[in-house]
């Protein structure tokens, strides 16, 4: 059996990230989309507005928490309290997994607010490890981890991401997170194969898949989510998706956020190319289906 299988993980179908931009609009009017994918720390905070629309929002539509600063591969000690809060708003919204970025965001009392990259060796490796079972055995639902895309690489580094990744799930026990979009920026930025890099990746073990857009700056790629996916990368959705199979896939966009439209065209496309690669075969990811 299967990773997926062993832990249930439903495929929600193509969702997006709630923003501010559109709550007001999705919690009035309750527009059709399969889930979203709210930034877990943003809901910490007892009570409140953000509190309000989080409960609103979990009675209409199944939502995902995605954090940005666990720091998993950081070496200062993780937060129980962090945990305490995360495990506390997966249960409040019912999720059935959480994720977060294989990465580290600081050291001591500084936070660069960046997912920034880590040495890929065996010692880094047994370091998160360890991390992540701890943080599995706090929350008790499944934990993925997603690749962050990057502009930098260690010379400590003594294997590829999707090799570290790979072996890092399977040791582990948990979840990917795979960001296609993020492996073509890093693949272009580092030149390596991203096809070989979505290849690499045990099927069973990804449990959602991300798709954004990002700006050529010339010599670089940048991770911007402020644009339409592009053909590039929707191709590489499609092999992902031929290996994966049915996985839930979210559109992130998070600046210069578009209309509502916009952005629910955006996720009509992404469901267009899963259909196209799978057909409609998932009921319980309609279009519109709610919790």
């Amino acid at each position: 059996m299967g990773y997926r299988q062993r832990h249930a993980i439903p495929d929600l179908g193509v969702g997006v990230g709630l923003r501010t931009p559109h709550v007001a609009h999705v919690l009035r009017d309750g527009p059709p989309m399969d889930w979203f994918e709210i930034i877990s720390e943003n809901y910490f905070a007892d009570g409140g507005i953000q509190r309000a629309n989080l409960e609103r929002a979990a009675a209409a539509y199944r939502l995902i928490p995605h954090g940005v600063s666990l720091s998993i591969g950081g070496t200062d000690p993780i937060d129980p309290g962090y945990l305490a809060r995360l495990r506390a708003l997966v249960s409040r919204v019912r999720a059935p997994w959480c994720s977060d970025h294989l990465c580290w965001t600081g050291s001591g009392k500084v936070d660069v607010h960046d997912l920034l990259p880590l040495p890929y060796n065996p010692e880094t490796l047994s370091h998160v490890i360890d991390r992540v079972r701890r943080v599995q055995d706090e929350l008790q639902v499944p934990f993925a981890l997603e690749n962050a895309s990057s502009y930098m690489e260690f010379e400590a580094s003594t294997m590829p991401e999707h090799e570290f990744l790979a072996e890092l799930s399977e040791r582990a026990d948990c979840g990917i997170l795979l960001d296609v979009n993020n492996v073509f920026v890093s693949a272009y930025n580092h030149g390596f194969d991203a096809e070989a890099y979505v290849d690499a990746i045990p099927a069973d073990r990804v449990l959602q898949i991300h798709l954004a857009g990002h700006t050529h700056k010339g010599l670089y790629l940048l991770d911007t989510h402020s644009d339409h996916v592009r053909p590039e990368v929707l191709d590489l959705y499609r092999r992902a998706l031929r290996r994966c199979g049915s996985v839930s896939t979210l559109v992130e966009w998070d600046e210069s956020i578009p209309s509502w439209d916009v952005l629910s065209g955006e996720a009509a496309v992404a469901r267009s190319v899963r259909d196209e690669v799978l057909g409609a075969t998932s009921k319980e990811a309609a279009w519109g289906a709610s919790a």
